[in-house]
């Protein structure tokens, strides 16, 4: 992936935490995600997201997973998330 993530895991909770999204993140689902600043991404998963490495500037090893979620509204818009960012995921349906 060419963009790095704001922030990078690397403790084993934050890791754990990752994974458990990750598997809620069924491809075709229809999702709410709330994020840690407070905003709500509605959309089609996709495909689900993979947990991948990514290094700092500084060289810092850590882990993070990027979320295609493609816009209700116009699936030919999709927005973009970060998985270590979402606090919360609500399962609205399926397509």
């Amino acid at each position: 992936m060419s963009q790095t993530p704001p922030r990078i895991h690397v403790a084993r909770t934050e890791i754990d935490a990752l994974e458990r999204h990750i598997r809620l993140l069924h491809d075709e689902a229809i999702v709410q995600v709330t994020l840690a600043d407070g905003t709500q991404v509605e959309g089609v998963v996709s495909v689900r997201p993979t947990l991948e490495t990514f290094r700092t500037a500084d060289g810092d090893e850590g882990h993070n997973a990027r979320l295609r979620l493609d816009d209700l509204e116009d699936p030919a818009v999709p927005h973009y998330v970060w998985v270590g960012d979402i606090i919360a995921i609500e399962q609205i349906g399926s397509a």
